[in-house]
């Protein structure tokens, strides 16, 4: 069998390892159109802010490693068209300008997402960059001692992770937010208001409810970012606006995309297309309450690159479903989520509950004993729970609580239920009744 894969990071590679795993007579090449495969770009933030200094450990598994496996990886190679009829893919190598043609038996789409680009004037210029590519880690981290003044635009994960770690790097922060305030598809406005003052506490100019208008520039090289606000001196900018999918060449190919351009899969990462199938940041996923969505996540790019290889090799395997569960730490807070939020909920019509509570994390004779709070949102009617999202000091064991809620809703738990869920207690590590208990307990 003759599988072709595009893209050469979490899902691609996941799905050729698996393949071969599973078909030991697998015929395994994988196009990427960088020179770079296996590059986590999780870890950026914190190479920036001087975390780690070995770039290299972002790569989870290098080069070498799937060229001895039997993988066939042809690096500055750039997917420009596909052949549904006749199962061939046309790439571009980038270096020597040809054209190539590639035959498959089975193909699998997983060439990720890239940064959005606003509209706005001067993107182009000098140290106005993303904050995505191992590049982009080497051309912020090179730019840092000629830098006083960032400016960031978006107050998503990125845009908050990039904050942190210049203010790390002493830089003199402004943070830009078109919306009224950050996180505002991940977290309500009782979680986000904590971390907005965390964010101002630790020296960051947060300006919610700006739009940029332009950027700047003296010579080629960015001086300012203009709002419709303000104008805030800048020797670096970050732009952290979102991402869309890699997916522009496939318009034309039948491949059903919605209107943003994810690739449109099951819950097997079937496309619409037979033996064409699809994984990762370019692609849908299914969400376990709000069905078929587009959240760029590298766990369930890791995730579905693992199933899609099994489905390809013949195995009859399906997805269980994302709740879109992520976390964040912003300087001394950290922060979680899973299942859908409290607006979320508005938007999709649903008969809902919520519960917000604050407690401690542990008993108080073991400190340090800090703060906690805990949303959960739950149907109205079934008492099931839908959603969570948990704050509090960084380690204080905020975040991997929000594991259990994962798996509280996977599991279909009541309220009621997680009120009385046996959860561990011993004095460093949490109450008798754990600040989880409390909250379901409350919802009433």
């Amino acid at each position: 069998m003759n599988y072709l894969i595009l893209g050469a990071n979490a899902a691609g590679l996941s799905a050729a390892v698996r393949i071969l795993k599973c078909d030991k007579n697998a015929k395994i090449t994988v196009l990427e159109k960088s020179e770079v495969v296996s590059f986590g770009s999780c870890g950026i933030p914190y190479y920036v802010a001087g975390e780690f200094t070995d770039i290299e450990q972002m790569t989870a598994r290098p080069y070498q490693d799937f060229i001895k496996l039997g993988i066939d990886i042809k690096l500055q190679h750039e997917a420009i068209e596909i052949d549904i009829k006749h199962k061939t893919v046309i790439s571009h190598h980038l270096s020597d300008k040809k054209q190539v043609e590639f035959v498959y038996d089975k193909l699998l789409i997983a060439v990720g997402a890239s940064p959005s680009r606003p509209p706005v004037n001067g993107l182009d210029v000098q140290n106005v960059m993303t904050m995505h590519s191992r590049d982009d880690a080497k051309r912020i981290v090179n730019a840092l001692d000629h830098t006083e003044n960032v400016v960031i635009i978006g107050g998503g994960f990125i845009g908050l992770e990039a904050a942190e770690a210049l203010r790390h790097q002493g830089k003199n922060v402004t943070l830009v937010e078109f919306a009224p305030r950050i996180l505002n598809k991940a977290f309500d406005e009782q979680i986000t208001t904590l971390l907005q003052q965390e964010l101002v506490k630790n020296g960051v100019n947060l300006r919610t409810e700006e739009a940029v208008n332009s950027i700047l520039s003296d010579n080629g090289k960015v001086t300012a970012v203009v709002t419709n606000k303000n104008s805030y001196l800048a020797d670096l900018v970050i732009v952290a606006t979102g991402f869309k999918p890699n997916t522009a060449f496939l318009k034309q190919s039948g491949i059903e995309l919605t209107p943003q351009g994810a690739i449109i899969i099951d819950n097997a990462c079937r496309t619409n297309i037979v033996d064409v199938y699809a994984a990762g940041d370019c692609a849908t996923v299914v969400h376990c309450i709000l069905g078929n969505t587009f959240i760029p996540l590298a766990t369930t790019a890791n995730k579905l690159g693992r199933l899609v290889g099994d489905v390809m090799a013949g195995h009859n395997s399906q997805f269980i479903g994302t709740l879109g569960s992520s976390g964040i730490r912003i300087f001394d807070f950290e922060a979680g989520r899973t299942g859908i939020t409290e607006e979320e909920a508005k938007h999709n019509n649903i008969d809902y509950g919520v519960v917000f509570v604050k407690d401690k994390n542990h008993t108080d004779y073991v400190q340090p004993q800090t703060d906690i709070w805990v949303k959960l949102i739950y149907d109205k009617v079934s008492r099931v729970l839908l959603g969570g999202q948990i704050c509090g000091a960084y380690l204080g064991g905020s975040v991997h609580r929000v594991d259990a809620l994962a798996v509280a809703i996977y599991a279909k738990l009541t309220v009621e239920q997680l009120g009385f869920m046996d959860f561990i207690y011993a004095p460093p590590f949490a109450r008798t009744w754990d600040v989880l208990n409390i909250a379901g307990n409350v919802a009433k």
